[in-house]
């Protein structure tokens, strides 16, 4: 799995207390200065075409281009505000840990049994880790195959995990 392709960000770690740490972020192609550019274009695109309208007496219609750039500025805020969602999935030697942080701050964290817990594809696709009763969803802003991707490595770990470790 690569940085670029699956937007799950995974580094096996050589200590011995971690065996897998991944961090994952919702993907989002538009970079702040694209945004800034974006607006500026829709801003300057509105502004002349209102000032057409304006000129031609139909000045209410002024009014809308404003609005419809308003909106626009209002549904790339939110976007990025979603953004700032991101997960994240560690394997120890005593749990594996999943940490939900919410865009607004809030954190939601869980913990499993690394020797009983399973991550399963649900029946609509959703990745679900499950031990004992307990489960919970992660990846809910991946694509499938960045989930396929995570899936496989998350599983790969815990079979390494559980593989018996014998002293020389």
């Amino acid at each position: 799995m690569t940085a670029g392709q699956a937007r799950a960000y995974v580094s096996l770690m050589t200590d011995s207390a971690v065996h897998f740490d991944a961090v994952l972020h919702p993907h989002r192609s538009l970079s702040r200065r694209g945004f800034l550019i974006v607006m500026i274009a829709v801003g300057a695109i509105s502004f002349v075409g209102g000032m057409a309208f304006l000129l031609m007496g139909a000045w209410p219609v002024f009014g809308f281009f404003g609005l419809d750039a308003a909106l626009i500025y209002i549904a790339f805020r939110v976007n990025f505000r979603e953004g700032r969602r991101y997960e994240r999935v560690t394997l120890a030697d005593d749990s594996l840990d999943v940490l939900q942080v919410a865009p607004g701050g809030g954190e939601t964290r869980s913990t499993f049994p690394p020797y009983w817990t399973r991550i399963l594809v649900d029946e609509e696709g959703c990745l679900v880790l499950r031990s004992h009763g307990k489960s919970m969803e992660v990846g809910r802003f991946l694509v499938e195959h960045e989930k396929e991707s995570f899936r496989e490595a998350l599983d790969g770990a815990l079979r390494k995990f559980r593989a018996p470790r014998f002293a020389g």
